[in-house]
């Protein structure tokens, strides 16, 4: 383990904490819903808190010997995997742009027929 202390904390405590920001998160982004620029911001804010505690903190608490690696290794197996942020493929964010412009010339045109038949 790194040069601290660890800190063991009651795990119903990290729980009750971790769900505590998780609903103020989704709070957050639900209120800038249809914001793409906000919600950009909230992710890149998530990524940076992901990267800043992987680089610094966890790294600093990583086993330092085999045997503790070892069972943390069998931890992460049992309990889900590595934690891991996915980002958006230029792709993805293309196909849903074509979507929008498929929907808006598809209003466009509905507004156009509504005026002939008047």
């Amino acid at each position: 383990m790194g040069s601290h202390e660890p800190h063991k904390s009651n795990t119903n405590e990290l729980a009750i904490e971790q769900e505590a920001i998780s609903t103020a998160i989704r709070i957050l982004a639900e209120r800038h819903r249809g914001d793409e620029r906000s919600l950009l911001k909230i992710l890149r804010t998530l990524e940076a808190l992901h990267r800043e505690i992987c680089e610094g903190l966890f790294q600093e608490a990583l086993p330092t010997n085999r045997q503790a690696l070892y069972s943390f290794l069998k931890d992460i197996e049992s309990e889900g995997g590595w934690p891991y942020i996915k980002r958006m493929r230029i792709q993805a964010l293309l196909v849903n742009l074509l979507e929008a412009e498929k929907q808006a010339e598809a209003a466009a045109s509905d507004g156009d027929s509504v005026k002939s038949v008047e």
